[in-house]
């Protein structure tokens, strides 16, 4: 096959793949998905706690560490062992939560360093399909972006890292991850999520959103105003905005995709069908957009985070507020 024809076949194919994407979106819309939910998980409520300062930090820990391991005892008791192990390993006595709630999905928002002395705090966002029961995944790259803030820090700078899984995500293949209801919802919480780290932290701590996949849609719903320093946006469908300035935020906002992520093929478009805005708005690595676009690598849709990789390098760069050594797309 010529070039010429090479470049034919992907052009059609790729045409091939928005299309189809453009109508599985139309059919998730049209005809909502019928899959089985999965049986209620019987979990204690949240524990009463007050409100976030560093003094209350310790109980705060103990509290929600003892929380979780009466979840797995309650999931271990109505037969969901998986349940009851995940919740098992959240409950040792090396972790550390400022909130814990094990019902349904299930929500936490684990804390990695000192977060009353840090300096530079990073929260990271997580998107579809990120439950208690596919948390040490998310947990996975939460930890290697916090070892290597411990390497690069400069001497006298303290960090944290925040695995803020605060907002029941949606599933990958269901109509609400074709719109920002979800994000909608969650941007209030996350907005208070700041506001906590800043009364424990202070208010000269310098805190990061890094937010990935859907998670970019719930940093973009909750942006405006938002008291941070940056926002990096990595294998996102779409913000809910046009470009960056729409999201009148103060913050410097950042954008990645890996090369080899599939997020690329996904239509970046904003439309009214059939009375629901379905759609998640435009591309934010394009120039449009008006991001500052870093460069991730040839990773794929789960890589942003793995160690060694080219965009955790410049991720941890952003955090440090070392950007002029992040590298650009």
């Amino acid at each position: 096959m010529g070039l010429e024809q090479e470049a034919t076949s992907r052009g059609r194919s790729s045409r091939w793949r928005r299309a189809t994407l453009a109508a599985l979106i139309t059919a998730a819309v049209v005809v909502p998905l019928s899959a089985a939910a999965r049986p209620t998980i019987p979990a204690p409520v949240p524990a009463a706690l007050a409100p976030a300062t560093a003094s209350t930090l310790r109980a705060a820990y103990d509290a929600n560490r003892a929380n979780a391991a009466r979840a797995s005892r309650m999931a271990a008791a109505h037969g969901d062992r998986e349940r009851a192990a995940a919740d098992r390993a959240l409950a040792a006595p090396t972790r550390h939560y400022l909130a814990f709630d094990g019902r349904g999905p299930g929500r936490a928002a684990e804390v990695l360093g000192d977060l009353a002395r840090a300096d530079r705090i990073a929260v990271l966002v997580p998107g579809s399909d990120t439950s208690l029961d596919t948390y040490d995944r998310f947990r996975a790259g939460a930890l290697a972006l916090h070892r290597r803030l411990e390497r690069e820090a400069p001497l006298g700078t303290r960090t944290a890292v925040v695995a803020w899984l605060g907002y029941r995500t949606p599933d990958t293949i269901s109509p609400a991850v074709l719109t920002t209801g979800r994000a909608d919802q969650a941007a209030p919480r996350l907005r208070e999520f700041v506001g906590d780290l800043h009364r424990i932290a202070g208010r000269t701590a310098k805190i990061s959103l890094l937010c990935h996949s859907y998670g970019t849609v719930v940093c973009g719903s909750a942006a405006a105003g938002l008291d941070v320093t940056d926002i990096a946006l990595v294998g996102s469908p779409g913000t809910g905005a046009r470009r960056a300035a729409d999201l009148h935020t103060r913050a410097h906002v950042w954008a990645a995709r890996g090369g080899g992520d599939w997020i690329e093929e996904v239509p970046h478009v904003r439309t009214d069908l059939f009375g629901t805005t379905v759609g998640l708005g435009a591309d934010p690595v394009s120039p449009a957009f008006g991001a500052h676009v870093f460069a991730a690598g040839g990773g794929g849709h789960s890589d942003y985070f793995r160690p060694g990789s080219v965009s955790l390098a410049n991720l941890t760069r952003i955090v440090l507020g070392d950007t002029k050594e992040v590298t650009r797309a």
